[in-house]
């Protein structure tokens, strides 16, 4: 199994020029911990997470070295600091220092990358361009997912790429859904807006062909949730 068979494809993205406001609603709205910068060729650039939008000067919490630490602090890391809590663009506080790997990377050199670096998730590149990210919670689904005595078919990133358009097709909103397969067997994890929905995401992957079973690990949003999820 390796990332191409586990990633979260649907992937929220922003342009360097998108506003610091839309990223903050997109984080909240999509209920992510950050976005991906690319540009529209879809080449990554850099990642803005919750910690890049922490220190601002709209809210009064950007840092203010003490007199004496300002006299001694270099002009240039004074500068960036100054830009990433002023800026008003992806391009001024995005991360651009990134970690990457490949679609082929398997589970253990995941599990070392999120580890060695002390990340929460890592992008996925195919000749520089994003085609999806790993999580934690993704290589979790993936180990859950996978087994032994089947492993990963040939098949599996087929199978996956199909599922995944069978969802669209059936008009399911896969912002919070993701989607692992291993030897044949479908595994949907995430949550969906109403049982309408969850079951039409089963049907829709057992209608794959080469599907051998679909195990559905979805869950159904309270109505508590759903009110404000998409609220404006």
């Amino acid at each position: 199994m390796q990332a191409k068979d586990i990633m979260t494809t649907t992937v929220a993205t922003v342009q360097p020029e998108t506003n610091i406001k839309d990223i903050a609603k997109l984080l909240l709205d999509r209920r992510i911990s950050a976005v991906p910068v690319v540009d529209p060729d879809g080449q990554l650039l850099g990642i803005v997470s919750e910690g890049d939008l922490m220190r601002r000067s709209e809210t009064g919490t950007e840092r203010h070295p003490s007199w004496w630490l300002s006299l001694v602090a270099d002009p240039e890391e004074r500068a960036i600091a100054y830009v990433k809590s002023h800026g008003g663009h992806a391009s001024d506080v995005m991360t651009r220092d990134l970690i990457s790997v490949g679609p082929d990377a398997s589970l253990e050199d995941l599990a070392e990358t999120l580890e060695k670096h002390r990340i929460k998730r890592v992008p996925v590149l195919r000749n520089g361009q994003l085609i999806g990210i790993v999580s934690r919670a993704d290589l979790l689904r993936g180990l859950v997912a996978f087994r032994a005595a089947s492993g990963t078919s040939a098949d599996d990133e087929t199978i996956k790429t199909a599922v995944e358009s069978a969802l669209l097709d059936a008009a399911v909103r896969h912002e919070f859904l993701s989607v692992v397969v291993s030897g044949g067997v479908v595994h949907l994890w995430g949550a969906v807006e109403s049982d309408a929905e969850k079951k039409a995401a089963g049907v829709a992957a057992e209608g794959v062909p080469g599907v051998k079973s679909v195990h559905d690990q979805i869950g159904v949003l309270p109505a508590s949730v759903r009110s404000v999820m998409w609220a404006e």
